[in-house]
């Protein structure tokens, strides 16, 4: 079982009461986690760090296929107001596979009125994000904010925490760089049943530490791990992996846990935007999504 650290049971880095949130919200990506061959290939020998260092995947047929994609949604779309950027967890909201991967419906409540677009790419490490951000995947467009989850691919290819903070770093300037006038919403990584897990909480803590304070007014900061814990465990309920033949370690949000993702950062979602938050609700005859 995976315990909570006693420093991380209250999380409130954005001054945000997520008790309410949990209340209300309990009513094209792959399902495999990462090879051993992308690990050898995110890791490169030398000194520089890899989590820095812009690389593409244009060998794997379909990952040049989305990057087409979405450089064709983003030239169709220059009135786009939210980016998602990030790796499978954010990819994941384009599945519509009831009952453990349902997500498009999520999306379609929560992004898809605010002209959002989905930047996440299954199995992306910083670098790869880095890279796609340097070959036009943001040119043209304007939003109010970027949302961001990335860096769990790093730590999972054997990156410490120290290069992960760094590439995460990296990816925050280049979107600066980029997107001048958009705000970013940093998501701390989510828990997860990985050996890597534990370098995942050394990386949350450098972040918070250095973007929960307000040192860049354009990015602010959120951890709701909290959520996925139930009695200080982590619910592994909350997770499609388990439930997969053969099962794997909990990392993907089910459809259940995607909800309670999105309602979590709702409220920050909103405020950044300057609308309405959306309340959470759960789709009509939802159960919990028990294996």
């Amino acid at each position: 079982m995976n315990t909570l650290p006693a420093h991380r049971r209250n999380i409130d880095v954005m001054k945000i009461s997520l008790l309410p949130v949990f209340a209300a919200a309990l009513l094209t990506a792959r399902l495999s986690l990462p090879t051993r061959a992308d690990a050898q290939a995110a890791t490169p020998s030398g000194g520089q760090n890899p989590a820095t260092e812009p690389k593409d995947r244009l060998s794997e047929e379909w990952w040049a296929e989305r990057h087409q994609q979405v450089l064709a949604e983003a030239e169709a779309h220059p009135d786009t107001q939210l980016l998602l950027i990030g790796d499978s967890i954010t990819n994941n909201y384009d599945k519509t596979d009831p009952p453990n991967q349902n997500f498009l419906p999520i999306w379609n409540q929560y992004y898809a009125p605010r002209k959002a677009l989905n930047l996440g790419f299954s199995g992306d490490t910083t670098a790869n994000v880095l890279w796609r951000l340097d070959h036009g995947e943001v040119a043209g467009l304007h939003p109010k904010l970027a949302v961001l989850l990335i860096g769990t691919n790093n730590t999972f290819f054997g990156q410490t925490a120290e290069q992960t903070e760094e590439g995460i770093g990296a990816v925050i300037k280049d979107i600066e760089l980029h997107l001048p006038q958009t705000r970013i919403l940093l998501m701390g990584l989510l828990p997860s049943a990985l050996p890597s897990r534990e370098t995942n909480f050394e990386v949350n803590d450098y972040l918070g530490s250095h973007y929960a304070g307000g040192e860049d007014p354009m990015v602010s900061y959120i951890d709701v791990s909290v959520v996925f814990y139930s009695l200080g465990q982590l619910d592994t309920h909350l997770f499609y992996d388990p439930t997969l033949t053969p099962p794997r370690p909990a990392l993907h949000p089910n459809t259940m846990g995607q909800r309670l993702m999105a309602s979590a950062i709702e409220p920050a979602v909103a405020r950044l935007l300057g609308d309405t938050p959306i309340k959470p609700s759960a789709p009509p005859g939802a159960q919990p999504e028990h294996p």
